[in-house]
């Protein structure tokens, strides 16, 4: 897969920011967003293991209006010369204007279908499955599922833990599907611990990232705990708080924040350190799983 190569380890780089150094804690930002310019962060570490299994099929794959997994997808498909089919939750979106996430996807060559909510939520029963495959003329497809995460991602994941091992006490990262999350706890040594900050509600992600642990490795691996309270209203929210924290945070470090994972992630961790959440001279490594999306 020369097409892509990614950078690794990915840069682990420390800033000073007195909102952690006053209580006695380092700030170190593992730059996962450096990995490829394409597939950025998590998404190269999930997909790459899923393309190998894919041998040269059909890529179908699901997610909303504004998925980060399916523009890696489709960016995936069209470097390697794979065909792509995009599932897409919300058949009202079909008759209008593609928004700039989903026209990325399109102009990289993927194939979009549209399927209503509740057809989206019984998508990986195996009946449904099989219908949308046919409809998208991919009965032979590799099926990636929603967020990329599988038991071959929460394995590609486990590096990005290795990668960190002796570096951090405690490692923080947003969660969506709870993936990166599985394989990363996996990866660290047994004195660090993880931490991972929701960008949903609802309280279902525990046992998602208990379920993939158990498929991956055949049990749970690691020290991980999940903080629910940052996800400011549900996935793709971003309130004016949020928008003017991120805008901060880039001014500060001259680090390009993207708003709907990593911003909930550094929100929290601030918010964080001032409950006094980090003992005096904690390292706190957090990843920045992404980057800002520009059209």
């Amino acid at each position: 897969m020369t097409d892509l190569r990614p950078r690794l380890p990915s840069p682990l780089q420390e800033v000073a920011d007195d909102r952690f150094g006053r209580h006695g804690v380092r700030l170190l930002l593992k730059r996962d967003d450096l990995i490829h310019p394409e597939l950025i962060g998590n998404k190269w570490r999930k997909l790459a293991p899923n393309l190998e299994r894919a041998a040269g099929r059909t890529l179908l794959t699901f997610g909303g209006a504004y998925s980060n997994h399916l523009r890696a997808t489709a960016a995936a498909g069209r470097l390697l010369g794979l065909p792509t089919v995009g599932v897409v939750r919300g058949d009202e979106l079909a008759d209008r204007p593609l928004n700039p996430s989903l026209a990325r996807c399109a102009a990289d060559g993927m194939r979009l279908r549209f399927v209503d909510r509740s057809t989206y939520r019984r998508k990986a029963e195996p009946d449904v499955l099989a219908r949308l495959s046919a409809a998208a003329d991919a009965a032979d497809a590799y099926v990636v599922p929603e967020g990329g995460s599988n038991a071959a991602a929460v394995r590609g994941c486990r590096a990005l833990g290795a990668e960190l091992r002796g570096h951090a006490d405690v490692v923080a990262l947003a969660c969506g599907t709870g993936g990166t999350l599985a394989g990363l706890a996996a990866g660290l040594a047994p004195d660090q611990r993880a931490l991972g900050i929701p960008v949903l509600r609802g309280g279902f992600l525990g046992a998602e990232i208990q379920a993939l642990q158990e498929e991956a490795f055949g049990g749970r691996r690691g020290e991980w705990r999940l903080d629910e309270r940052f996800h400011f209203g549900g996935y793709a929210r971003v309130t004016p708080e949020l928008e003017a924290f991120a805008a901060d945070f880039e001014r500060r470090h001259g680090i390009p924040v993207e708003r709907l994972y990593v911003a909930k992630s550094l929100y929290a961790l601030v918010s964080l350190a001032e409950e006094g959440a980090f003992p005096p001279g904690t390292r706190l490594a957090a990843v920045v799983t992404g980057s800002p999306f520009t059209a």
